[in-house]
């Protein structure tokens, strides 16, 4: 599957089994050499791995050109539309440096010093590149510079890129509809937004204007672009539970003040609690209503095609799920910045060849993995003639379909 995206054209065999046995039982580094020399029989020096690594951080450009090219052939991918977001990975220590920073993590791991990884993919959820930064950036201030470099690089004309709500600000817009060097830096978006933020004046039109009925949707025009907004009786009844919650929660605490906490509904204002009226109505006309902010005006793109697009964000959230949870991404164990580098090129590697067979099996990377491991080959010598014999274990229907996957992976 390596050599199919490309991977195994630096000739490095350390990486490529890394990258393998990264998918097949993640683990630290020497505990990988390990794991390769009892699976594979495959033996490689801990010595070729520290001498490697400063030549192996140099192959970051090229892993993603290859990966690309590879989308290119397989998905037909065209550089119209792309998915962006961000996430945080967590280090195994209490200690903080340059790189290790201490931020909004993610992970709930708040006294451990993190790094930030943003991530490209492709509508199926297929990664495209990738860039880290030291742990206490704050995240909305990563998508310009990347998504500019991904344009640029890539000799992009159209470009639309979809991210989440955080990743919204004035600057943030004015920068992706205009740049310094002209037009041809325009960048078309769609992202989520932040419907608690708006002004008195777009609230009261969202709530003339928006039906309370299933599917319905209305478009805006804002300082941000287009806001559309739709709303859902399904989110509309999660929205009104949630809500009531937190007031019925708010009044317990006024009747019964002990400890101080920071309750929503709840206001402070000289010394005094009261629940906040204000906030309360304020909710209750957004609850069912989700938002969205787009440059791309009615005759480019409806409304319905808007909020069906945003909702593909979700693919960008199935990749990070297989980056840390099934390849174990974090903690990382690592301190220097190299060694940092080199496992998550290792991690992006092993994510792409996971999510391209999650995508033609149509199963997940662990049960694909499961269902190979059922697959048990014993070779029996005849001491008499010198033969081997070869036996398999008898497969179920689940594992003969399995292999017929492998079959069409590996042509």
């Amino acid at each position: 599957m390596q050599a199919r995206l490309g991977y195994t054209c630096f000739g490095n065999k350390l990486l490529n089994d890394l990258v393998t046995i990264r998918i097949i039982e993640p683990a630290s580094k020497l505990r990988s050499l390990e794991h390769i020399e009892n699976y594979f029989n495959i033996k490689h020096r801990r010595q070729t791995l520290y001498d490697t690594l400063h030549a192996l951080v140099r192959l970051k450009a090229k892993i993603e050109e290859l990966t690309i090219n590879f989308a290119i052939k397989e998905f037909d991918f065209d550089f119209a539309i792309v998915f962006y977001d961000v996430t945080t990975l967590y280090f195994e220590t209490f200690k903080a440096d340059d790189f290790r920073k201490s931020g909004f993590s993610k992970d709930n791991k708040p006294n451990q010093p993190q790094i930030l990884l943003a991530m490209v993919v492709n509508k199926e959820g297929f990664p495209l590149a990738y860039e880290i930064f030291p742990g206490n950036t704050f995240e909305g201030h990563t998508l310009i510079p990347i998504i500019k470099d991904f344009k640029k690089k890539h000799k992009i004309k159209d470009l639309t890129v979809i991210a989440d709500a955080a990743m919204i600000s004035t600057e943030n817009i004015e920068e992706l509809c205009t740049a310094s060097y002209g037009k041809a830096a325009k960048i078309d978006y769609i992202v989520g937004a932040r419907l608690g933020n708006l002004t008195e004046s777009l609230l009261n039109s969202i709530d003339k204007e928006l039906p309370r009925t299933d599917l319905a949707n209305i478009r805006l025009s804002t300082n941000l672009g287009y806001l559309i907004c739709d709303f859902s009786k399904k989110r509309f009844a999660k929205d009104k539970f949630e809500m009531e919650k937190q007031i019925a929660k708010a009044k317990e605490i006024l009747q019964h003040p002990g400890k101080a906490k920071k309750i929503k509904f709840i206001k402070t204002t000289e010394s005094k609690s009261q629940l906040n009226k204000g906030l309360i109505n304020k909710t209750n006309i957004l609850l069912g209503i989700k938002g969205y902010y787009t440059n791309l005006d009615e005759k480019t793109i409806d409304n319905k095609l808007v909020i069906e697009r945003y909702h593909q964000l979700y693919k960008i959230e199935q990749a990070f799920r297989i980056s840390k949870h099934d390849l174990k991404t974090r903690p990382i164990f690592h301190f220097k910045e190299d060694p940092i580098r080199v496992h998550v090129l290792i991690c992006f590697m092993a994510l792409a060849v996971s999510k391209y067979i999650e995508i033609k099996t149509n199963m997940s990377i662990q049960v694909f993995l499961s269902e190979c491991k059922k697959i048990t080959d014993a070779k029996l010598l005849n001491k008499i003639n010198n033969q081997i014999i070869l036996k398999r274990v008898p497969l179920s229907v689940e594992t003969s379909k399995i292999l017929h996957q492998l079959n069409l992976l590996s042509h």
